[in-house]
């Protein structure tokens, strides 16, 4: 019935574990790209002194290039930025249609890269706290930073809200969101497709129903299921601004735990199943319960984007449409 969470990759883990056992490590992060490069910006790999490797900055067309600078910089303790063309045949081979360029930072652990910062920047991350890996390539000075940031703040958050890495002049931000969430309340019809279209989507999903003739292994097959009562689900699940709760069950009994304690968390997305009259008894009810109209006035409901969908398919395809605009746009 459970399938593993969807995590982070363990790139930099596996540099820094490198590192510390005295094995050398290089982190190697894709910085820029044009055309249709085979890895977007953020991809890392990570090489050891003994020439082992973890992640990927091209598919394996310039990986090899890439690994006897990471061995150089090991050596001379120097970052480096590199620059490569990936050619139409080589870009075939990996599944493009054509190639593209890429610009890869090469950075040696300890010698360039503090491994404080990076022990630092692990431990944000396994915390599931968003952070910024901020590099100026004309001082190489580097820190962790997030949206507070005195100088850089806005742009960070963009690229938070966007999960996209980039420069900002010279210097280069590397964001680290933690994994998307979904929780689904409810084992109805609708939450079938809308956890596999999560899955594909990026999200770790969860499927919570204290009904045991709903919440089946049989109707949701290599799903995450919890029978918990939603409340009480939620809270061991974790709430965070990665978090995205849809809630399905059309039973206040059910539904209304699970709505009063995502609106007492961060998530960036709280929807919930019912027409235009039931939201409305639904707002009364969280009103009584001492709900200020700017906290009610975050669910989305009737849930998902307007397109006339009528399957279940379909309105799990609106809702994962209004899932991806809120994430994207705020």
């Amino acid at each position: 019935m459970n399938t593993p969470a969807q995590g982070f990759d363990d790139i930099l883990e596996t540099a820094l574990a490198w590192h510390r056992a005295g094995r050398g490590a290089v982190l190697a992060t894709v910085v820029e790209t044009w055309g249709s490069a085979p890895r977007p910006v953020g991809s890392q790999l990570a090489v050891s002194g003994e020439s082992e490797i973890a992640g990927s900055v091209s598919g394996g067309c310039v990986e090899g290039a890439v690994v006897a600078e990471a061995l150089e910089a090991l050596e001379d303790g120097r970052p480096r930025i590199l620059t490569f063309g990936v050619s139409d045949d080589e870009a075939f081979a990996v599944g493009l249609a054509c190639g593209g360029t890429i610009r890869v930072l090469v950075e040696p652990v300890g010698r360039a890269i503090p491994e404080a910062l990076l022990a630092d920047l692990a431990a944000a991350r396994a915390a599931r706290r968003a952070t910024a890996y901020v590099v100026d390539t004309e001082s190489w000075v580097r820190r962790l930073a997030g949206p507070d940031d005195p100088t850089l703040g806005k742009a960070i958050a963009e690229r938070m809200r966007a999960d996209r890495s980039g420069f900002e002049g010279a210097v280069f931000i590397g964001v680290h969101n933690p994994p998307l969430r979904m929780v689904v309340v409810g084992a109805v019809h609708i939450a079938q497709p809308l956890l596999q279209m999560a899955r594909l989507a990026g999200y770790d999903p969860l499927l919570v129903d204290p009904r045991e003739a709903f919440a089946t292994a049989s109707r949701f097959p290599g799903e995450t299921i919890v029978e918990d009562w939603p409340d009480e689900a939620l809270r061991a699940h974790g709430l965070d601004a990665r978090t995205a709760v849809v809630t399905l069950t059309h039973d206040p009994k059910l539904d209304d735990p699970a709505i009063r304690t995502a609106l007492r968390s961060d998530v960036f997305y709280l929807g919930c199943l019912g027409s235009t009259r039931t939201h409305g008894k639904r707002v009364e009810r969280l009103r009584a319960a001492g709900f200020s109209d700017a906290e009610i006035a975050r669910i989305h409901a009737p849930v998902g984007l307007d397109i006339g969908a009528r399957s279940p398919a379909e309105i799990a395809l609106s809702i994962m449409a209004e899932i991806t605009c809120v994430l994207r746009r705020g």
